[in-house]
């Protein structure tokens, strides 16, 4: 939309930046741009073909996400979560989607049940066809989704958040193929909200997070430069 001036409102700059902004996130949090690797102006303003300026907009808007660092004279890096703060993501989550279960039971009906059902049987054929991005990404929808039934929209929405901040966790400290939740522990959980049983649900829920904590491997990521031109060539096209 312009404005009558005919000028670009902001509204109009967002929404040009939306699809590198989607693109860059989703890269991250899929693990195909680890922590640690560097975000440079000038390789992403040559592959998305946009200017400078733009790219770091968007840099910027990852940033106030906590998904990216900007530091003087290093410039844009993907964030590297520290032990403390990783632990903090972790047990953030689990305070919060614990506390949530109480309305989540409340609201539940056979059609969440086939929701849930559905993607954690995606999220398990991902992992056996060894699809790290697939099975991230359904990890991430099976927990949002199961927050989503309560009908609290600003906590979904937090869920999701602490959700793409939990990639960047895993993906820098998790073991070589730790992609997503263990499907057993999804499974444990849907047979549970099935029953309604509201205190092994709550602490099947919290050992879940409790064993993706205890399999962290604090050891320090070092930093790379992704090919972006492979990375994001059909973005580019569109």
């Amino acid at each position: 939309m312009k404005s009558e001036t005919g000028l670009k409102t902001s509204a109009d700059l967002m929404d040009k930046d939306e699809p590198i902004y989607q693109a860059l996130l989703t890269a991250i949090v899929e693990h195909q741009l680890p922590p640690g690797s560097k975000l440079p102006e000038e390789a992403l303003s040559e592959v998305f073909g946009v200017s400078r300026t733009g790219i770091r907009k968007v840099l910027q808007r990852l940033a106030a996400v906590q998904m990216v660092t900007l530091t003087p004279k290093r410039g844009a890096q993907v964030a590297t979560p520290g032990m403390e703060e990783a632990q903090d993501i972790f047990r953030s989550r689990s305070l919060i989607e614990c506390a949530n279960l109480p309305f989540v039971l409340e609201h539940c009906r056979s059609t969440h049940l086939v929701a849930l059902e559905r993607l954690n049987q995606q999220e398990q054929q991902a992992h056996l066809d060894y699809n790290g991005p697939a099975a991230i990404r359904l990890s991430a929808a099976f927990h949002i989704q199961l927050q989503a039934i309560s009908g609290n929209q600003v906590l979904t929405e937090l869920v999701m958040r602490l959700s793409q901040r939990s990639s960047l966790v895993v993906a820098a400290w998790g073991a070589p193929w730790q992609q997503g939740c263990r499907c057993d522990d999804h499974d444990r959980i849907i047979a549970l909200l099935r029953e309604k049983a509201l205190q092994p649900l709550t602490d099947a829920l919290r050992h879940h997070f409790d064993h993706i904590l205890a399999s962290l491997r604090f050891e320090r990521s070092g930093e790379t430069v992704p090919d972006f031109a492979r990375l994001f060539a059909r973005q580019k096209e569109s």
